[in-house]
């Protein structure tokens, strides 16, 4: 049975890291990849590598190999939410410097404001859940903090461009990776 789960989480993350990359690809647009896009496509692609390996090498609780499976599924969804809301948008890659040049307020936009963050940042949590280790937490914490501070940047970026008021008000109703209650 373990081998099996061992195949669909690995099934289940290859094809999420594959869609990242191909929105790296076809979605997410800007005139270079910045460094701060390399430092990730870096970390992502030694994660992977590292909670692979763990996932085969050591032995996980059942449990936890199911629950970080549905975690990874739920990522997915959030992802590609974010993706059917934000096609006409053009956003830019991580860690862009560049002011943003729309708003996106449809689909997860309504309830936060960095769903692909989110939508990575579970993903990971996922993943290293599913393979039971501290190292592959440590992956996941790092590249949490990476996504926590392309999203500042992202912030930042809109206070500073001509979209400010309006993101100041969508601020305020959104929460930045959770939704606001009440």
């Amino acid at each position: 049975m373990e081998w099996i789960l061992d195949g669909l989480v690995t099934l289940t993350a290859a094809l999420i890291v594959g869609a990242y990359m191909w929105s790296v690809r076809h979605h997410f647009s800007s005139e270079t990849m910045p460094p701060g896009a390399r430092v990730v496509a870096a970390s992502v692609t030694g994660s992977t590598v590292i909670m692979l390996v763990l996932t085969w090498l050591v032995d996980q609780p059942l449990l936890a190999q199911i629950v970080g499976l549905a975690i990874q599924l739920c990522s997915v969804c959030i992802f590609y939410a974010a993706i059917m809301a934000s096609r006409k948008a053009r956003l830019r890659f991580v860690f862009d410097p560049a002011h943003p040049h729309s708003l996106v307020e449809e689909g997860p936009y309504r309830l936060v404001r960095h769903p692909f963050y989110l939508s990575y940042s579970i993903f990971w949590s996922g993943w290293a859940i599913a393979t039971w280790s501290i190292i592959a937490a440590a992956c996941a914490l790092l590249l949490i903090w990476l996504y926590i501070k392309a999203a500042r940047l992202e912030e930042r970026n809109f206070e500073a461009s001509s979209l400010s008021s309006n993101y100041a008000d969508y601020k305020a109703r959104t929460g930045f990776f959770l939704p606001r209650l009440g």
